[in-house]
């Protein structure tokens, strides 16, 4: 278990990561990067748009947390809208400007996973539309899909690079009501048809399975008895990792280094990375870095950490601008912020972080930057 005192930071024991510093990565390690909700609220869409020549730009939201995206050697992200087009809107019927999937993919995102409950927001129109925008910019996605022939032929999405393979599954526990039309598929979180799939991706001999799922209660910073069963049963049935989403909130994460489920890992909710959402623990979330490395033949779990995001808002020329920051860099530095209360507010996102993260955590500590690097602590 995790240290319980928060602030004994000079008295814990720090592992060196090389993050910050450019450096070569043997063939047999490989670092896996896990991110939370990418939402598309009115206030975002408002504050990419150019009124001049009405085109979208988020690049700059990336900006603070792209190097920390680009090292990764995979990055994995949960894409909580529909790119249906116009109308843009957001909450509840979510349509986002595609700049905001080249603004994943330029920050080095590399994978989308978008079998979420706003998946089918904006109907057929909307699931098509957020698959075919996908490919055309050669982005790589999971957990929707235009017909059961396309699912049969992509799922699961096989994950290729420098002699590793990952198999990725993605599922929602609903729709929010919406109905999915055929032929087009939202993957629903079903024990059975997921085992079902599970059996599938190891057919085909994958170093790791990962499952992506959008579970659990929204605001609610305890995962439910029916997750951890859930994620004890899948675990049973050979998948590796378990990363959640769809609370809004932050919630346990566990590397398990022993007993039946040695060397698997579960993050129960990863919590937002890009939204308006302000209320308190809602205002950011975490990544989450898994290493991984080769041992004879087999691929196994060597490091897990996790990175603190918070959503800074300012308002520049009377326009909300959004902002993802790296907490344990900029905690340190309230001369940054122009508002000292939007400062306060980070702090209490971190607080209230730390509080529930090194409580309940196992095994799975805080990557916290030191001035020149980021390093793990213990």
């Amino acid at each position: 278990m995790l240290k319980k005192a928060l602030y004994t930071s000079f008295f814990l024991t720090f592992s060196v990561l090389a993050i910050g510093q450019v450096s070569t990565v043997p063939a047999d390690k490989m670092s896996l990067l896990f991110i939370g909700d990418i939402m598309g609220h009115d206030e975002q869409i408002w504050s990419a748009e150019n009124r001049e020549t009405r085109t979208y730009s988020y690049d700059t939201v990336f900006s603070y947390v792209r190097p920390l995206i680009s090292e990764a050697g995979i990055a994995i992200a949960n894409f909580e809208v529909t790119l249906a087009g116009q109308p843009y809107k957001g909450y509840p019927q979510f349509s986002s400007p595609a700049a905001l999937a080249v603004a994943c993919r330029n920050a080095g995102i590399d994978y989308l996973v978008t079998a979420n409950n706003h998946a089918a927001d904006r109907g057929k129109t909307g699931i098509t539309g957020t698959i075919n925008r996908l490919d055309s910019l050669g982005i790589p996605h999971t957990g929707t899909f235009l017909s059961q022939e396309s699912k049969e032929a992509l799922q699961p999405l096989m994950i290729r690079k420098d002699g590793l393979s990952l198999a990725l599954l993605n599922y929602t526990y609903g729709t929010n009501g919406n109905a999915v039309p055929e032929p087009v598929i939202v993957n629903i979180l079903d024990k059975e048809s997921v085992t079902r799939d599970i059996e599938k991706a190891k057919s085909l001999n994958p170093d790791m399975l990962i499952l992506f799922l959008h579970w659990g209660t929204e605001y609610d910073t305890v995962q439910t008895p029916e997750q951890s069963e859930l994620a004890a049963y899948f675990f049973s049935k050979g998948v590796d990792l378990i990363i959640g989403s769809h609370p809004h909130v932050l919630q346990k994460m566990i590397w398990y280094r022993d007993g039946s489920a040695m060397n698997k890992a579960v993050v129960y909710s990863l919590g937002n990375f890009i939204s308006n959402q302000r209320k308190p623990k809602t205002d950011g979330g975490s990544m989450v870095k898994i290493d991984i490395e080769k041992t004879g033949s087999s691929w196994k779990i060597s490091n897990a950490g996790f990175f603190l995001i918070w959503v800074y808002t300012p308002i520049v020329k009377y326009r909300k601008q959004f902002y993802i920051l790296p907490c344990s860099e900029f905690e340190k530095r309230p001369e940054f912020f122009a508002n000292p209360a939007d400062f306060i507010q980070m702090k209490r996102f971190i607080d209230d972080s730390r509080a529930l993260l090194y409580k309940q955590n196992i095994n799975i500590g805080e990557y916290i930057y030191n001035g020149k690097g980021w390093l793990l602590k213990n």
